[in-house]
């Protein structure tokens, strides 16, 4: 065969491929847009919305902020879990653009919500959904960051000051007014994300803001007890557990996440619901880290279902809180709501 037939063909096949590679892009595209808007509703969930009630001075409540973070407030001394309120948007995620966080927003959030006695910023663990925010917030405060490494580098970026950065250590337990706080080891997402780049590595001491999503890695994760004289809160923010690492404390309420338990098993579930609510002894459950961080600050929506069924997984918690011995009550947060919690 001459050179110019070999070319011919060599251009024939390009040709080919690039009209396969162009046809896959064209059907791809409309696929994950029908993928992405494939969710349930809010109202789609089998729960009881949970009812806000006039606040008196004396009463503890929880405010929920969307993901996972939750401000707590006696009426003297707030805390806050995680701070993250920026809320970048899909595309930025899937195409690594760098992330900073919204001082509008920020400054809105805290206003709106009152935010003028925060003692404590606490996150979960450092993901950007987590802890994004945490030293913007900081630094419009004179709270306390606690924090493991990861973390406490994020909030040192930011030029939060050392003084008001703490390290956390396993059954670490702070006083901040009549609130202690009590950091338990536990692990983050189910360990089906476990090889996920994007969430298992540690956040190097060179980060800074506007970086892209997959620089904020988790490194490690907490369960977060909040004791007070009226009663005590777990939040557990992310969906897993260390077996029995929780067998020596006890909550009234839990906070529970949910957010990827549809990714495994029905039994990997239960044995995340014994393991957090029934081994602590907790009589009322709120579902948090159900909804899609993607959405703006504010907007509620659950994630599509092509990632997670919330729908499904509370139709679980709910089989589990019936066969229990004792009547477990679970309810959905509204977001900025005021609760009551004792």
């Amino acid at each position: 065969m001459g050179y110019g037939k070999r070319m011919k063909k060599v251009l024939f096949w390009l040709k080919r491929t690039a009209i396969g590679l162009a046809g896959a892009v064209l059907v791809s595209i409309p696929a994950g847009i029908w993928l992405w808007q494939d969710r349930n509703s809010i109202e789609d969930i089998d729960l009881r919305i949970a009812e806000t009630i006039r606040v008196d001075t004396n009463t503890v409540t929880v405010t929920w902020l969307g993901t996972t973070t939750l401000l707590f407030d006696d009426g003297e001394t707030q805390i806050l879990i995680d701070g993250f309120i920026s809320r970048p948007n899909i595309l930025d995620i899937i195409f690594h653009q760098p992330l900073t966080s919204d001082a509008a927003n920020i400054n809105y959030a805290m206003d709106e919500f009152k935010m003028r006695r925060l003692a404590a910023i606490i996150p979960v663990h450092s993901n950007h959904h987590h802890a994004m925010d945490v030293g913007a917030i900081a630094n419009r405060s004179s709270a306390s960051i606690i924090a493991t490494n990861p973390t406490i580098n994020i909030a040192r970026n930011f030029g939060v000051p050392d003084d008001q950065i703490i390290f956390a250590s396993n059954n670490n337990s702070l006083r901040y007014g009549k609130f202690t706080v009590t950091l338990i080891t536990s692990r983050s997402v189910p360990d089906s994300f476990d090889d996920n780049y994007f969430l298992t590595t540690f956040i190097p001491d060179s980060l800074r803001q506007s970086v892209a999503c997959t620089r904020w890695h988790e490194a490690g994760s907490w369960s977060i007890l909040i004791s007070h004289p009226n009663g005590t809160t777990l939040v557990q923010g992310s969906g897993n557990f260390i077996e029995d690492e929780l067998a020596k404390t006890t909550a009234d309420v839990v906070m529970l996440g949910v957010a990827g338990l549809n990714n495994k098993s029905p039994q990997y579930a239960k044995d995340y619901w014994q393991q957090i609510v029934e081994q602590t002894g907790a009589k009322r459950v709120y579902v948090i880290h159900h909804d899609d961080f993607t959405q703006p600050f504010g907007q509620t929506k659950l994630f599509p279902n092509v990632l997670d069924d919330v729908v499904a997984t509370v139709r679980l918690l709910n089989e589990f809180a019936k066969t229990g011995e004792e009547q477990i009550n679970i309810q959905l947060p509204s977001f900025g709501q005021r609760l009551v919690l004792y």
